[in-house]
């Protein structure tokens, strides 16, 4: 069976940081910014965070093999035991 191919629109669009959540980038900031108020091109700035029920489809649709989702590791004791006299 072929490889299965990440959708070309979501790299493009979505980055998904360490922690597993996914960026974008604010719409309606392309062209026209002297028509639109100075809050909304403020508020726009950047990059955002998705909501986490839109990030599940997202990663769900667009994104194959569960890339960006974390596993939980198990837990590595620190303590050293000390044999001997």
């Amino acid at each position: 069976m072929p490889k299965m191919k990440t959708k070309s629109g979501a790299k493009k669009r979505f980055r998904i940081t360490g922690k597993g959540r996914i960026k974008f980038k604010q719409a309606k900031t392309s062209h026209m910014m002297m028509n639109k108020p100075k809050s909304m091109k403020r508020k726009a700035r950047g990059e955002q965070i998705l909501n986490d029920s839109d990030a599940k489809l997202i990663l769900d649709n667009f994104f194959p093999y569960g890339r960006g989702r974390k596993k939980s590791r198990p837990s590595v004791s620190t303590s050293i035991v000390k044999g001997g006299a």
